[in-house]
């Protein structure tokens, strides 16, 4: 449904969008991800027609940004960040306003208002003045302009920005619904976001992608092995760090060792040591427990650690900008 080929945007002689290339089909919902100033809404505003690319190529539905940016209109509702809402018209009024705009024929759009505010939570606001309404509602309103035209692909920027607990869960819930349907974009900061909703992501990093794939692929292409959380009890962090050295020498040096810190308070010998262990080889959680056993440390707490969206993000947009690249797809 959307494929970006080489896609390069300048301003000038800043670079914002650096050779990026993915491909999206219809029924997935892609988490566009990065730091700002990474490249996302530039992506964005080109695969809407917005702005051209310097280079390379992006088809949507099958027609060519550059080609037709007009007939590309047609096929995408689009959610900005800021929502360019009118305050002295009704919800109804203007959600009529940009059917008019979309040239829906008059006989169709009462339905496809109507349809459009149940599907936001609005049916009850559909009168109300849009000045009037909360920053929530305000929200909602401009996710139903994107909708109401019933277009095959949406592209959200930040979809869930000012609405309470609820009403995210409630919005969440829509979006997984519709991706189901069709083809959706959706760019937020909110990592849990993304894991709750998306099917696809794709880490953006100083114009260029950094990521993309499932949330788990790109995680286990990351881990490469095991990561272990230790919490232990009987040795200092100074002895502990000698220690772990000993430790390494069984994995054949494939092991690295993070967040070395104190557990708890103490005093005394008694002290409480927590850390991480990654291992590139993917060993078993017995030779890690039989190193502390044979230094007579207690073990209090021993979890495998699963590789979460923030660790990734984390992980991936502090690199340097460089040609590098991760991707679960083969």
């Amino acid at each position: 449904m959307i494929e970006v080929r080489n896609l390069v945007k300048k301003y000038g002689a800043f670079e914002a969008v650096k050779d990026v290339s993915f491909n999206l089909p219809g029924g997935q919902v892609l988490g566009f991800l990065g730091p700002n100033g990474a490249g996302k809404t530039t992506v964005m505003k080109i695969l809407t027609g917005f702005h051209f690319p310097s280079g390379g190529e992006a088809i949507v539905g099958g027609v060519s940004v550059r080609d037709d940016p007009v007939a590309v209109k047609r096929l995408i509702g689009y959610l900005p960040e800021g929502v360019p809402l009118y305050g002295d018209l009704t919800v109804t009024e203007y959600l009529d306003f940009i059917a008019d705009a979309r040239l829906m024929p008059k006989e169709k759009r009462k339905t496809a208002i109507e349809a459009a505010l149940e599907q936001c939570g609005l049916t009850q606001m559909a009168n109300r003045r849009i000045e009037t309404l909360s920053k929530g509602y305000k929200q909602r309103a401009g996710l139903a302009q994107a909708i109401v035209h019933d277009p095959p692909i949406l592209i959200l920027d930040e979809p869930t920005t000012g609405l309470d607990p609820n009403q995210i869960i409630e919005i969440r819930g829509l979006i997984k619904d519709l991706g189901s349907r069709k083809t959706v974009i959706l760019s937020t900061h909110i990592l849990q976001e993304v894991e709750a909703v998306c099917t696809q992501v794709l880490i953006l990093n100083s114009g260029r992608i950094a990521a993309q794939g499932s949330p788990s692929g790109i995680a286990a292409s990351l881990r490469g092995g095991e990561n272990w959380t230790l919490t232990l009890k009987g040795a200092s962090i100074d002895s502990i760090k000698q220690d772990l050295e000993t430790l390494a020498q069984s994995f054949n040096g494939k092991m690295e060792v993070s967040s070395i810190r104190p557990a708890a308070a103490y005093t005394g010998p008694a002290v409480q040591t927590s850390f991480v262990i990654s291992s590139e080889t993917g060993e078993n959680a017995e030779k890690i427990f039989d190193w502390a056993v044979s230094l007579n440390l207690k073990i209090l707490e021993m979890g495998k650690k699963k590789t979460s969206l923030e660790d990734i993000f984390v992980k991936l947009t502090n690199r340097q900008d460089d040609d590098s690249e991760v991707s679960d797809e083969k």
